[in-house]
């Protein structure tokens, strides 16, 4: 069945859990989407994992563009949401919605995801309005790391729970259709959940959220420069993946690779003719 942002929103009110991982290019996201997820987010954690950045804040809209329009080629039935990066929807209302719609047009995503709570409300409100579905995000939002001072759980003294909530109803009232709890204490996240009508995709937040969401070069063990708390490892492939680097590279050097059968032949006559 075709995910949509109808379908998600059905999924809170039957109580089925949504799943998310993240992918940025073409093979990834087709294996991902053979799999029955429900979302693949292109998240500007590429700068990161793919592009070798030391946070978001360098990640670009050419870049977003780039690797969402290498996604959506690769899924057929998985809802593809696309991050607006750093400074393309925080300057104005204007650059929010010419931006997100370039995700849409030219990254060919089905929806957008933009941090924050009551200050990008106009944002939300804005971009929603030109038909455009909007995935929110609360909570540790990496662009904000030096707001931040760091990447640091949110929400724990009862002032800041208290924001989060109103960040999360503001969010609602603009329009998202779904919203983002990453880095919240897990009981909070519980009482946002429940205050809410639309799902919570959570990362960092608790098994309460009506769906989860991981970096899936982090799940798999792909990632080593570090690894978040909240982060469970479903597979080493980082370990698999040198031990079968390094087998190639001995094989070569030892001439075991490649063999005949990885080659083509021609006839014998022709090879002596060129003598």
């Amino acid at each position: 069945m075709k995910n949509t942002i109808i379908s998600f929103k059905n999924a809170k009110a039957n109580k089925e859990k949504l799943t998310m991982l993240t992918a940025y290019d073409y093979s990834t996201a087709k294996l991902i989407d053979s799999c029955g997820i429900n979302g693949i987010l292109v998240g500007d954690s590429l700068g990161m994992v793919c592009l070798g950045y030391e946070d978001t804040l360098s990640v670009t809209m050419e870049d977003m563009i780039h690797h969402t329009k290498a996604v959506s080629r690769g899924v057929e039935s998985t809802l593809v949401v696309a991050d607006m990066p750093f400074m393309s929807y925080q300057t104005s209302v204007y650059d929010a919605v010419v931006n997100a719609g370039r995700l849409i047009k030219e990254g060919r995503a089905h929806a957008i995801k933009l941090e924050g709570g009551l200050e990008v409300y106009e944002q939300i409100k804005a971009i929603v309005n030109s038909s455009i579905p909007v995935m929110g995000h609360i909570g540790l939002t990496p662009q904000s790391v030096n707001a931040f001072g760091g990447f640091k759980v949110q929400g724990k003294s009862e002032e800041a729970a208290k924001r989060l909530i109103e960040d999360a109803l503001a969010v609602e009232k603009a329009g998202a259709f779904a919203i983002v709890l990453e880095g919240v204490p897990s009981k909070l996240a519980t009482v946002i959940t429940e205050k809410v009508n639309i799902p919570t995709i959570g990362i960092g937040a608790g098994k309460d959220c009506d769906g989860q969401i991981l970096v899936y070069q982090d799940m798999l063990g792909m990632f080593s420069d570090f690894t978040p708390k909240f982060v469970k490892k479903y597979e080493s492939l980082g370990i698999k993946m040198k031990d079968a680097f390094k087998n190639y590279i001995d094989e070569v050097k030892r001439g075991d690779f490649p063999t005949e059968e990885h080659g083509f032949k021609i006839d014998d006559n022709i090879i002596e003719k060129l003598y």
